[in-house]
């Protein structure tokens, strides 16, 4: 039952690749569940993050960046990517404030026209430009579609954050608190460990090792006396060239993935972890839909 007077909703936030989506998301639920990199498209499905306070709940849908896709992969994220538009009270359009406008914004843009829940332009990172700037910047956005709110942050830096979320609370409605107050991802644990693994291949190995790259948890069970979690996990990857580059010089790069993203998870799931990294190779894996499956792919996922 909802409490009276408790708005809740649901919210998307979109935008184009590597505008600061995921690091919008974890700076409002205070913990990180979305991963973080330079490189686009990090975001694979769609992460719903939780906020919770005594007056509201705010579920959050942090879609894969919507984009002209290049695979399959790519039409899996974008179709996603759009159909959670239809689905939510209100959406973030994310710009990052330093680029301005460009081609992948209007290809969102019209994907924006026929959309009926209230549209806010959120222009990040506006601490990398002189505040003169911004006012083109929104002329020229303003131009482009009847936004409801326009609101300048640094999800970065936590710069107005607090009043997109007064922003977003105005427009909620009464509604039922779909999850409990300490819960602030609808993921299974396993999904976050992946992640959090496939975020420091991307942090560690740059230009080497792109986009293909998928993280598959094999096991994942605490031990009996509960005082360590034993993970088994396999990064696949797309060609000999990159395992080699991934396990690195006497098995240093691995090693080095290993323990970062070991710190995180032990954050995570509050105790001591025990984690196993192995490197696969699929072959040209983004083009292949059973291989997709297999990976979480596949579009009877969510």
């Amino acid at each position: 039952m909802g409490r009276e007077g408790f708005k809740s909703g649901f919210v998307s936030i979109i935008g184009r690749p590597n505008v600061g989506k995921s690091t919008l998301l974890n700076h409002v639920l205070g913990q990180k569940i979305a991963i973080m990199s330079d490189k686009p498209q990090t975001t694979r499905n769609k992460i719903h993050g939780v906020y919770t306070t005594n007056e509201e709940q705010v579920v959050f849908i942090d879609t894969p960046g919507i984009h002209k896709p290049k695979h399959k992969l790519g039409d899996f994220m974008t179709k996603i990517a759009q159909e959670t538009l239809n689905e939510v009270d209100i959406i973030l359009f994310l710009i990052n404030a330093e680029e301005g406008y460009g081609r992948g914004d209007q290809f969102i843009l019209d994907r924006l026209q026929n959309v009926k829940s209230p549209i806010f332009l959120v222009i990040n990172k506006i601490d990398k430009v002189h505040p003169d700037e911004l006012l083109p910047i929104i002329e020229q956005y303003r131009e482009k579609l009847d936004f409801a709110e326009i609101v300048p942050i640094s999800a970065l830096n936590g710069n107005n954050v607090n009043t997109l979320m007064e922003q977003i609370t105005k427009y909620l409605e009464e509604g039922p608190q779909y999850y409990p107050e300490d819960q602030v991802t609808d993921h299974p644990e396993r999904f976050v460990v992946a992640e959090l693994i496939r975020e420091k291949v991307l942090h560690l190995t740059h230009e080497e090792v792109p986009h293909s790259v998928a993280v598959v948890i094999d096991e994942m069970k605490r031990r009996k006396n509960g005082n360590m979690v034993d993970i088994t996990a396999t990064i696949v990857v797309e060609r000999s060239s990159q395992k080699g580059i991934l396990i690195g010089k006497q098995g240093g790069m691995l090693k080095k993935i290993g323990s970062l993203a070991r710190q995180d998870i032990e954050h995570l799931l509050g105790s001591k972890v025990y984690l196993e990294l192995w490197v696969k190779v699929q072959k040209d894996w983004r083009n292949r839909p059973f291989n997709l499956r297999d990976l979480g792919f596949s579009e009877d996922t969510y």
